[in-house]
């Protein structure tokens, strides 16, 4: 079983904005995105490959709209908060802040945990208050990984090293697993492993035997999870990743680097016709 996901990010800012999106109206985008892909990922079988879209908050209702009732394609959040309402209870003060059960009654069934635009923020909010806790993150992700599943939703959970802590990988990564899952149910949870020393412009992208290394890592501590490679599934590495026995799918963001770069939805089935190899 594959696992394909896709971060949308804030790719919904047009581009006389300084965003990305050129492909349609901000009100219409999360379903036009949908609308333009369902029905080639429909051509998977549902025992084959999963695939995830994460949107932001405002796409929810919308994407979720236009599934009209796909099978092996699911709407997820970018993240949720560590609390939630409760019967007696919290009855909804979470100003700012989107909870597991509201992003599932938007149509959400899974969510997107520790990315590391999330890992940095919070990073940098401790920094801000002067805290020197460095488990902190992986702490407070944990309450958001634990409260997505009492929710109901399936979590994507996020774990990788900078390159400052690179030589440091297995700490770090170990770290990040055993205090984020703790006294979680890992049934509903998928590991995406990003190498972020190598992310980005100008920067070398991680090899196949260092990939392969780290999701046999992964594998070894959590008890077989699915790994999926969240360094940015494209065309171009498409064909390696998917050579890797260890690497279960792969986290897409950008489709295009250059030129009028974005989010294309016809490009986005070309990265997963070359990973499934049809």
């Amino acid at each position: 079983m594959k696992h394909i996901y896709l971060n949308l990010k804030r790719f919904d800012i047009p581009r006389e904005m300084g965003g990305v999106n050129s492909i349609a109206p901000v009100k219409e985008w999360g379903a036009y995105i949908v609308e333009n892909t369902k029905k080639a990922l429909a051509e998977y079988g549902e025992d084959e490959v999963e695939f995830v879209m994460y949107l932001p908050e405002a796409h929810l209702l919308s994407a979720a709209g236009a599934m009209d009732g796909s099978r092996n394609l699911a709407i997820g959040s970018q993240g949720i908060h560590r609390e939630d309402v409760k019967a007696g209870g919290n009855f909804g003060a979470f100003t700012a802040n989107r909870t597991g059960k509201a992003v599932k009654a938007l149509g959400c069934s899974s969510v997107l945990i520790g990315h590391c635009e999330e890992r940095r923020d919070k990073s940098g909010i401790m920094a801000e208050a002067g805290a020197g806790d460095t488990d902190a993150v992986n702490r407070i992700l944990n309450q958001e990984v634990r409260a997505a599943v009492e929710a109901g939703l399936t979590v994507l959970y996020c774990i990788g090293e900078s390159e400052e802590e690179q030589e440091r990988w297995q700490e770090v990564l170990g770290k990040q697993l055993e205090i984020g899952l703790k006294d979680v149910d890992t049934s509903k949870v998928a590991i995406a492993y990003e190498p972020i020393w190598s992310i980005g412009p100008g920067k070398t992208p991680a090899g196949k035997d260092y990939i392969q290394m780290i999701a046999r890592f992964v594998k070894e501590r959590t008890g077989g999870l699915p790994v999926a490679y969240g360094g940015g599934l494209k065309v171009d590495n498409a064909a390696m990743l998917a050579s890797i026995p260890e690497i279960d799918g792969g986290l897409i963001a950008l489709t295009r680097f250059q030129g009028d770069i974005g989010f294309y939805p016809e490009e986005y089935l070309e990265i997963i016709r070359t990973y499934m190899g049809k």
